[in-house]
């Protein structure tokens, strides 16, 4: 009777591991799918932040990371495919993103040569100026604009994200991703994307120039109606 008890008692000790040891599977199996349709959703910015180290060379980008890493990325794909952005020189602030191992840049874009002020001629007549002003700090503002307001900025996953709220819309705010189609020392263009073909929108700008007056330091030219005295 004792032996009967003793193997009874064996047989459900195994069986109730057995279950725990399919319930957890099945559980971590439903956590792995819930982090899968959450990153479909959110997809994760896999950007690497860092400096443009001084070992950096022709075909060859030395990062040092946020994280204080320095990784030596081959930068052939990215120049043949035209995605090194914005230049490349020492102590710059660059985003990256790398292949899987981290041994190639697969796109580069300089940081400190996209913070500025970017303007292009106002679409509607021409007269004036609009643009974007991209901030550290992933703060974004509108020049001279008052139908689209600019609100942040970031790069998620090489694309440029823009927040922003347009005008009669209720104040609503507006998030685009764009992709960055040519970045250098005065100019940069950007395209949209994920969007049907007639909300498809291409913006390119030049750097905003001050073009101030000569300085007279309190001098003025007098005007003249000799023929041969004027400019």
């Amino acid at each position: 009777m004792k032996k009967i008890i003793f193997l009874v008692l064996i047989i459900a000790v195994v069986f109730m591991l057995g279950y725990c040891g399919s319930g957890n599977s099945q559980q971590q199996t439903m956590m792995e799918e819930d982090s899968a349709s959450v990153e479909n959703i959110l997809p994760v910015d896999r950007t690497i932040y860092g400096l443009c180290g001084s070992g950096t060379a022709m075909n060859t980008l030395e990062l040092i990371t946020d994280n204080g890493d320095t990784l030596n990325l081959s930068l052939v794909n990215a120049q043949e495919n035209e995605r090194v952005l914005g230049g490349l020189q020492a102590g710059d602030r660059l985003a990256v993103m790398t292949d899987s191992k981290k041994t190639e840049a697969t796109e580069v874009i300089n940081l400190n040569t996209l913070l500025g002020d970017w303007v292009m001629p106002d679409p509607i007549d021409g007269s004036a100026e609009v643009g974007i002003r991209i901030k550290e700090g992933g703060i974004a503002e509108s020049i001279e604009m008052t139908n689209i307001l600019y609100r942040t900025w970031k790069i998620v996953n090489g694309k440029l994200e823009i927040l922003s709220v347009r005008e009669g819309g209720g104040d609503q705010e507006e998030l685009n991703l764009y992709e960055i189609l040519t970045l250098g020392p005065d100019t940069l263009s950007y395209k949209t994307i994920d969007k049907a073909s007639d909300e498809e929108e291409t913006f390119e700008y030049t750097r905003y120039k001050d073009n101030k007056k000569t300085d007279l330091r309190g001098l003025q030219l007098e005007d003249t109606q000799d023929e041969f005295n004027k400019i």
